[in-house]
């Protein structure tokens, strides 16, 4: 296929070349002949108005004499010194004078066209073959008139071997700069043909191998036409296919396996795929699986269930059981369908209901009793009111602050969070943070110090937006600081980003919650962070603002030694900024 493609492309390039190049030679030449016989016939005319401005004698052309014949021959000779030839007719046809022939052997040339032509009009022209030299000429003739007598006609001609010779050398080098541009895009057209060949070639090779179950992707090239489109096209084709039918089971009548991939066996934890002919309740353990085949080879035309594999990492599959029949023979057909990903974010979806109403809940409980109990007449007892009013206070801005929280993750998961990235000091962003916290680290007896290097390259950041992450990883580390701990913040440049580090001296993260601790609502202490005030938001939060700003955040902790907390800034990039700025 490969060699017969890339033969037709080749021979369609060049088939379009020389079709091309034949109809340019044809009307080149044609024009060039038409530009050389204008020019000719031009050059005879001025030279037959230089002859006509000192004509022979009209005496010579009377020839009675012959030193009257010898004048005309001489004005003839002279004339035709301009490289043309110089014939003088009378005007019943007889030649008196040739400057190339002997005019007692020319015949009459009464019947020549160019010769009826000026007698008619004054002057005439044609291009004809001469017999009397043998050869192409073209004719210019023109009348003279002679006192006293008839006129007689001055006919000047010039050969076509000349205009033969210049357009010959015009059609050479036509055709050598052709055969040139022939070879050149010829080889070119070959390449083309060539790779595009190769490149079908891999698609065919690739449908070959989908087809015998092989579904790796097939790797498109980087030119972006209707080929490459085609390749990542049925790359995803594949893909999909393989995510549908990678998982599939064939069994007969008799509950006994006729086909499984590995991919069906990896799912349920088998070391092998099932051999064929052995029965399916020796395989497959889950039940559900079980049951919904023998339904369908009861008779029901699909069954599905949903199953759960695995106790430390649950992976939920959509099994799907229908009749199959082939000829007399009839089965059922197994098909699992990876739905883990969905029940992860339905657990996600419940638990961010759970936690919500469970936050409101606590606040909102402890508003409404304190409120009843004013109510109820302790807004005159002046010892407590005080007290319950604050409460109330405290309570309604813990509320208010989660539905700031909730507000901005809404934002941020709706991609409405507009962020003004501007240049920034790492030194200056640094220091206005730990402004901010120094007296809150001073009531508790924390020490809080900042480790920067001289020359730190500045960042690209939404100065609230970073000070926000900043903010919350200080607020953390504070809170589970014990009294006298120490914070440092420190940052150092690596590539293309600048990295942050908060670091504490405080209780530590247990290994089994760093995964989650960037969850909503996850706390690794609930009680403590109830106490302190704490959403459960804000790592959440802070994670969402590093991403934005196209960076990563990350803890390193051990429980008693204290945590690390690092996130990313890209470094600030004057020409992304010249960019940004010009749209």
């Amino acid at each position: 296929m490969r060699l017969n493609l890339f033969w037709k492309l080749g021979f369609a390039f060049f088939a379009l070349l020389i079709a091309v190049l034949l109809p340019v030679d044809f009307y080149a030449e044609r024009a060039l002949r038409r530009d050389y016989e204008r020019a000719g016939f031009e050059q005879l005319a001025a030279i037959a108005r230089i002859a006509l401005a000192s004509p022979p004698q009209p005496s010579s052309l009377v020839p009675s004499h012959p030193e009257d014949s010898a004048a005309l021959r001489g004005w003839v000779a002279k004339t035709a010194a301009s490289n043309v030839r110089v014939t003088v007719i009378a005007s019943d046809g007889q030649v008196l004078a040739d400057s190339q022939s002997d005019p007692r052997t020319m015949e009459s040339h009464a019947g020549r066209p160019e010769i009826r032509d000026a007698l008619r009009k004054g002057d005439g022209q044609s291009i004809r073959h001469s017999v009397t030299v043998h050869s192409n000429l073209l004719y210019y003739a023109v009348r003279l008139s002679v006192a006293g007598g008839p006129p007689v006609v001055l006919r000047f001609a010039l050969p076509l071997q000349t205009v033969e010779e210049e357009i010959w050398e015009f059609r050479r080098n036509l055709w050598l700069a052709s055969l040139f541009v022939l070879l050149v895009t010829g080889t070119i057209s070959l390449l083309i043909s060539r790779s595009f060949a190769g490149r079908v070639e891999r698609l065919q090779e690739f449908s070959r191998r989908v087809a015998q179950g092989d579904f790796r992707p097939l790797f498109a090239d980087s030119a972006g036409d209707a080929l490459d489109k085609l390749a990542v096209s049925l790359s995803e084709t594949a893909a999909r296919l393989d995510l549908t039918i990678r998982t599939v089971a064939v069994v007969d009548a008799t509950d006994r396996v006729v086909f499984s991939n590995p991919g069906f066996a990896e799912i349920l934890g088998l070391d092998m795929p099932p051999k064929i002919g052995s029965a399916l309740v020796e395989a497959v353990r889950q039940t559900e699986l079980i049951e919904a085949v023998r339904s369908v080879l009861r008779g029901e035309p699909a069954v599905h269930a949903e199953i759960v594999t695995g106790t430390v990492r649950q992976r939920f599959f959509a099994a799907t059981a229908a009749a199959v029949r082939g000829g007399e023979k009839s089965g059922a057909v197994l098909v699992l369908h990876d739905i883990s990903d969905l029940r992860k974010l339905e657990r996600v979806r419940r638990d961010f209901v759970a936690n919500v109403s469970h936050e409101f809940k606590t606040p909102l409980t402890a508003i409404q009793g304190f409120a009843e109990t004013l109510l109820a007449g302790a807004i005159d007892d002046p010892q407590n009111r005080i007290h319950f009013l604050e409460v109330i206070l405290e309570h309604s801005r813990r509320l208010a602050r989660l539905t700031d929280d909730l507000l901005k993750l809404s934002k941020m998961d709706a991609d409405r969070l507009e962020l003004e990235i501007r240049r920034l000091s790492v030194s200056q962003f640094v220091e206005s943070c730990i402004e901010t916290t120094q007296r809150p680290a001073a009531e508790k007896d924390l020490r809080i110090s900042v480790n920067l290097p001289a020359r730190l390259p500045d960042i690209a950041a939404d100065r609230l937006r970073l000070a926000e992450v900043l903010q919350n990883l200080l607020d953390n580390a504070m809170q589970y600081t014990p009294t006298g701990g120490q914070i440092v913040v420190s940052a150092s440049a690596d590539g293309a980003e600048v990295t942050f580090t908060v670091s504490d001296t405080g209780i530590g993260i247990p290994q089994a919650d760093q995964p989650r601790i960037f969850e909503r609502f996850y706390r690794v202490d609930v009680a403590r962070s109830r106490e302190v005030g704490g959403t459960g938001l804000g790592l959440s939060i802070a994670k969402h603002l590093v991403e934005v700003h196209g960076g990563r955040i990350w803890v390193e902790s051990e429980v008693g030694q204290g945590s690390q907390f690092h996130f990313t800034v890209p470094i600030f990039d004057p020409e992304r900024a010249a960019l940004r700025s010009g749209r």
